[in-house]
């Protein structure tokens, strides 16, 4: 039952706050960080992954606060990030980049065929979706505790981004994903939304209440499947 936090965080870039004494938690299953550009989904991602530090607040992982923890740790205990750019190793191949993770490739194959005839290939030669493909393959494949994925079916038919949902919710394991808007894989699914807005959380709760209190706000009309 792993679960991830964090507590009254701030985070600063030079003179600016990207987030401004965010409290927010995710457990198991999938929890969904919405917010438009800006609204610092990515930056909660980051700070939750070690990758930039917190001028205030704490990040709890398991009951046990992590928040000095460096980044290359908290990934050799089970954390895994995938960011929105520069996902995959550029200069390896497909089957390289999958071998990082796994010496057998196998699951990821299945779980995404398109991959197969590209093993040869340089994942810099790839597609957005083809990378992005690339880049699930290899959390899948490093069976991490917790994993931070930012705009996962970025580029992606919606077929496969159905199956990516499919997968990422099939996971054991506290899976959060950073998104603009609800994707429809998971807007009848169970999972828990927290809305993020200028670096503030707005809303937590359920995708069923999220989707409700969008209906109202959109002036009563139901929100598509």
């Amino acid at each position: 039952m792993t679960t991830v936090s964090l507590r009254h965080a701030r985070v600063r870039f030079g003179p600016l706050e990207a987030l401004h004494g965010v409290t927010l938690a995710a457990g198991p299953g999938v929890t969904v960080l919405l917010g438009r550009n800006g609204s610092g989904r990515t930056t909660v991602l980051r700070a939750l992954a070690g990758v930039v530090p917190l001028a205030a607040g704490t990040v709890v992982w398991d009951g046990v606060d992590v928040t000095r923890t460096p980044a290359y740790e908290r990934a050799r205990r089970g954390m895994c990030l995938v960011p929105e750019r520069r996902a995959v190793f550029g200069s390896l191949t497909v089957r390289e980049n999958l071998e990082l993770a796994s010496p057998s490739p196998d699951p990821a194959l299945d779980a995404y065929p398109a991959l197969v005839p590209l093993l040869a290939r340089r994942a810099g030669t790839l597609s957005g979706g083809e990378q992005r493909m690339l880049a699930l393959s290899r959390a899948l494949l490093s069976r991490a505790r917790v994993v931070l994925v930012d705009e996962p079916a970025q580029g992606m038919s919606p077929a496969v981004a159905a199956r990516t949902y499919e997968l990422l919710a099939g996971l054991d394991a506290c899976v959060v994903v950073a998104e603009q808007r609800l994707p429809p894989a998971l807007r009848e699914r169970a999972a828990v939304v927290h809305e993020l807005r200028r670096g503030t959380v707005v809303f937590s709760g359920e995708t069923s209440e999220y989707r409700r209190r969008s209906a109202a706000r959109a002036g009563g009309s139901t929100p598509s499947a």
